[in-house]
């Protein structure tokens, strides 16, 4: 006998779904961004992903890192004083996470990525990103999808001083 399905929640009663997001730096203070292979258009992200049941967000960065670019080569230095949230487009979230979710409500993390290069490789299991680059945190909101962006606003925000001093030799 089959399992009933569970009625879907309309769009403003759904949870966030819980996860984690990271800013990840090299030497020079760069952040380290990726396309997604699913998404139309030009966009772009940093790694984020799920926490799953009796996970602590500290391993879920790391052990997301692993799965999403290749590699686990970090130290994580800094993390957000909040926890930040974005929702979803709903015609977006009818299709993501099965419709359970409305958005995600997510702890950042920033690292210091020890590894070099040629460490990142995105032919991953579940390959989520075809092209990667570093570039300066600052300018990252701008290659983000919208409804991305006041949250990439304030993680930016919040981690840009690390960048910066990683830029300076600091």
């Amino acid at each position: 006998m089959s399992k009933p399905k569970s009625p879907v929640l309309a769009y403003e009663d759904r949870p966030y779904r819980p996860g984690i997001g990271l800013v990840l730096l090299n030497c020079h203070g760069l952040a380290f961004v990726a396309q997604r292979i699913d998404t139309p258009g030009d966009a772009w992200q940093f790694p984020q992903g799920g926490i799953d049941a009796g996970e602590d967000p500290r391993q879920t960065v790391l052990r997301e890192m692993e799965e999403e670019i290749g590699t686990n080569k970090a130290e994580i230095i800094a993390e957000s004083r909040d926890w930040l949230s974005y929702d979803l487009p709903p015609e977006i979230a009818a299709k993501s996470w099965k419709g359970r979710f409305r958005g995600q409500r997510q702890k950042w993390f920033c690292a210091r990525f020890t590894g070099v290069d040629a460490d990142i490789d995105l032919a991953t299991r579940h390959p989520e990103f075809c092209r990667w680059q570093w570039m300066d945190l600052a300018a990252v909101p701008g290659l983000i999808v919208p409804f991305k962006r006041p949250l990439y606003d304030r993680v930016v925000a919040e981690f840009l001083a690390i960048a910066q001093a990683m830029m300076t030799g600091a």
